[in-house]
């Protein structure tokens, strides 16, 4: 038997955890800090609660299958679904509702660079309150994460579904090839105008006459965000429904502006997202520098989602961050922590005897809030100096027979090379002070 990870699935050793752990950490203060809490929910779903939300192409995704009690179930997809089945399910929860989620999602497509079948998703909704600020809110939410990282480079590429059927009406199309005009439009700028004639033009019932106004509204040159919906309303003005989607995004527009993010929000009207769901504002997020990573953070407004578990018209806008396809352009970036553990203090094991100390000394180093972890056995002092050099441990906290009776010991400074006696009070003042900002 050859021991091997599944394809497209992938081990986080520690190295790379930890980072992988201090970017969700990172992720969890942006969202708590706009004012949303955690929420959790089981990795399988009823296959029902599931299917018929994501498409024809995303259900043929779904890990699908019958458990040991002959249930029919899947691995979830999505953090948004099993969000509107614990809505339906917990009638009584007040709205607004806002929460956010991080856990795994599997999908059954082909691996790329970057992309894997198991990965983690970070989810924030808001549910129950249609408006422009609410849309706006997710944006705000979406740039501060790409902010918290470092990211300075990227792109929300926002649309709304309103000019997108009002698109498809211009090709004569509705119901279930609306959706098959949509799956290929969003792929456009992948597969180029040629290619996207070519392949619209087999959908039943298509009008061809219209896809020239098709392509004026979707390749527009137009870079002011404002610009464009002027260049887009001057063509489809006379659609109502299209009319109501450019007044909310302006709405939108001047919201992101008022929040200092207007320069990295980009109208895209060929942005289509390839789900089922989406009912008005839509956006994804791509990175200048990693144009081949895909989006990275994505998502839109699903006011009817939540009733096709319920029955009730609940209105619902969230984001969603792909953190597998992120961490690997963070990657890509030189933008992760570059950790390899988490301890900043090495607390030597002089001898078997001076045990004791050791781990008395590294719990007033831990009370103090220096991550500290104590050699596992007696050695010589230099090989575990030359374990905390090869850990990039910071520091290293010697205590030997005169310091176990001084109550003192002898504190290295790895990165400088400096070495002095001090009481345990010191040595936590120093570290602290050498963490503190210069």
């Amino acid at each position: 038997m050859k021991v091997q990870c599944l394809k497209g699935f992938r081990d986080y050793l520690p190295g790379e955890m930890l980072q992988k752990e201090r970017m969700l950490a990172s992720v969890r203060e942006v969202f708590e800090q706009h004012g949303y809490p955690p929420l959790m929910t089981p990795a399988l779903e009823y296959a029902e609660v599931l299917t018929g939300k994501y498409g024809d192409e995303g259900e043929m995704l779904l890990y699908r299958f019958r458990d040991n009690g002959d249930r029919d179930v899947a691995l979830r997809y999505d953090l948004t679904v099993p969000l509107a089945r614990v809505l339906a399910e917990h009638g009584d929860i007040g709205m607004p509702f806002r929460r956010y989620q991080i856990a795994p999602v599997w999908r059954a497509e082909k691996p790329a660079r970057g992309r894997f079948r198991e990965f983690m998703q970070c989810d924030v909704d808001l549910i129950g309150v249609d408006s422009a600020a609410a849309d706006a809110e997710m944006l705000v939410i979406g740039a501060a994460v790409m902010q918290r990282f470092g990211i300075e480079s990227y792109r929300l590429r926002i649309n709304h579904r309103g000019i997108l059927t009002a698109l498809c009406r211009l090709v004569g199309l509705e119901g279930a090839t609306e959706a098959d005009f949509l799956r290929i439009l969003d792929k456009l700028d992948k597969i180029g105008e040629e290619k996207f004639r070519a392949e619209v033009a087999k959908i039943p019932g298509l009008d061809e006459s219209g896809l020239d106004k098709v392509l004026e509204v979707v390749l527009c040159d137009q870079k002011d965000p404002a610009g464009v919906l002027d260049h887009i309303r001057s063509i489809l003005g006379e659609d109502e429904l299209a009319n109501e989607a450019i007044d909310r995004m302006q709405a939108i527009l001047e919201i992101v502006d008022a929040a200092g993010i207007a320069s990295c929000c980009q109208i895209d009207p060929s942005i289509a997202r390839g789900l089922s769901y989406y009912t008005g504002l839509v956006y994804e997020t791509f990175l200048d520098e990693l144009p081949q990573v895909g989006s990275v953070m994505s998502g839109g407004r699903y006011d009817d989602l939540v009733g096709m578990f319920s029955g009730k018209d609940l209105p619902a806008i969230g984001i969603s961050l792909g953190i597998d396809r992120l961490f690997y352009a963070l990657g890509e970036l030189d933008l992760l922590s570059g950790e390899k553990q988490p301890a900043q203090m090495l607390v030597v094991l002089f001898s078997d005897e001076l045990a004791p100390a050791s781990f008395a000394a590294a719990s007033r180093f831990r009370s103090a809030g220096i991550e500290t972890l104590v050699y596992p056995k007696a050695a010589k002092v230099k090989k575990q100096l030359q374990f905390a050099q090869k850990s990039d441990i910071p520091y290293v906290a010697v205590i030997g027979v005169e310091e176990s009776r001084a109550g003192t010991v002898q504190f290295r400074d790895m990165e400088a090379g400096s070495q002095e006696e001090l009481s345990i009070e010191a040595v936590i003042e120093k570290v602290h002070a050498g963490r503190s900002p210069s």
